[in-house]
């Protein structure tokens, strides 16, 4: 009885040796696990935080494009009204001194 005693002990021995190192693999997968979590998480992080960057960089490029598209659009403007109320100003002045000139209120006496 006692060689029996004595295997038995030695199975449960192995078995308890196996299941520590059962244990031990399991608490290293899941260790790697959450380390290659973890990065990724800090990956998405960084690309989420550089597109972010890259956004408002392109935004703020494309206001600015659009501010100065305008400012010149006022400008061609302002100096297309000019030359048209000159224009119109001299056609004016132009068509006065022909009505005085027919009327004779141009001459000098």
């Amino acid at each position: 009885m006692s060689q029996q005693s004595f295997n038995a002990g030695q199975t449960r021995g192995h078995a308890q040796k196996k299941a520590e190192q059962w244990t031990e693999s399991a608490k290293q997968t899941a260790q790697s696990a959450c380390d290659k979590t973890a990065d990724v998480a800090l990956s998405a992080r960084d690309k989420t935080a550089n597109l972010t960057q890259s956004t408002q960089s392109k935004s703020a490029d494309a206001s600015h494009s659009t501010r100065e598209s305008a400012q010149h659009g006022q400008e061609q403007t302002a100096g297309f009204l000019g030359q048209t109320g000159e224009s119109v100003k001299n056609m004016a002045q132009g068509a006065f001194d022909g009505v005085k000139n027919s009327l004779g209120m141009n001459e000098k006496k």
